[in-house]
């Protein structure tokens, strides 16, 4: 169904592979829609609780195709998949309120979106994967920003995102330095969540870490709480907190909190229903 990425279901676990190993996963407009088009395949499967993001081979993904920049550099933007990827990126951006942009669709999607960081991130490929709810890695990862090195900006809202994550003074460091950082401390920055001992265990960890939810947290509450996260960074604490109490009382009728509370005194697993399910 897919050329540039690989779409894989194994109840609770959907896993989308960038798959353009040969050009370290190098992004394309194509690219673009099937991870776009995955995503979304993935929210509307009941099987799938949770999603997981990786890349084929030795990267994550190395960042813009270099014809799609060498075309962009030379006046043509006309050539190839990549030659209008900067029209087809404001085409492709959502459109939703405070999230409008290329890659917020990760954070307004309902189901949590783990980046397993296998190998280099790097260009746009940065604020792709900060848009994902977790990153975990190993002392493969590599992040690096590149767009100082191109004679470019902070792009798809990294310059709003990661001082979020890592403070205004290492977000600077970061994006006017372009160095390495690679997994240790890209963990001691925020980059990463957790990183795992062996390279070998990466999908694994992210694959268990997903089954736990599966087996122990609503989907419905869940997805409620990733949209509290995210839209509260945009409002204060007053109004952060009127919602919550509403959302609240919206969840007491909600027949997971009926079963929430009977497995807790029942002492057994609970039974939540998936988002997908009619």
């Amino acid at each position: 169904m897919y050329d540039t990425v690989i779409y894989e279901v194994d109840d609770p676990v959907a896993t989308i592979t960038l798959n353009r190993p040969e050009a370290m996963n190098a992004w394309t407009n194509r690219m673009d829609r099937e991870i776009r088009d995955a995503v979304a395949r993935a929210s509307a499967d009941p099987a799938v609780v949770g999603i997981i993001i990786t890349g084929a081979g030795r990267a994550f993904c190395a960042g813009a195709d270099m014809k799609l920049l060498s075309n962009i550099s030379s006046g043509d933007e006309s050539s190839n998949d990549a030659g209008s990827a900067v029209a087809e990126g404001e085409a492709a951006a959502d459109s939703n309120g405070d999230f409008d942009g290329r890659f917020p669709f990760l954070m307004t999607t309902p189901k949590p979106i783990i980046a397993a960081i296998n190998g280099a991130v790097a260009g746009m490929a940065f604020p792709f994967s900060l848009c994902c709810d977790l990153r975990v890695g190993s002392e493969k990862s590599l992040f690096l920003t590149a767009f100082a090195q191109r004679g470019l900006i902070a792009e798809w809202g990294l310059g709003w995102l990661l001082p979020k994550l890592v403070g205004p003074s290492v977000a600077l460091d970061l994006l006017m330095s372009s160095r390495r950082v690679t997994g240790v401390e890209a963990k001691e920055l925020g980059l990463l969540n957790h990183i795992v001992d062996n390279p070998d265990d990466l999908l694994p960890w992210c694959r268990n870490y997903i089954t736990e939810l599966a087996e122990k947290c609503s989907p419905t509450s869940m997805a409620i709480m990733k949209q509290q996260v995210y839209e509260h960074l945009h409002q204060g604490m007053g109004a952060a907190e009127s919602e919550a109490a509403k959302l609240m009382v919206e969840s007491f009728g909600r027949p997971d909190f009926a079963e929430g509370v009977q497995s807790f005194v029942e002492k057994r697993p609970p039974s939540f229903s998936r988002i997908g399910d009619n």
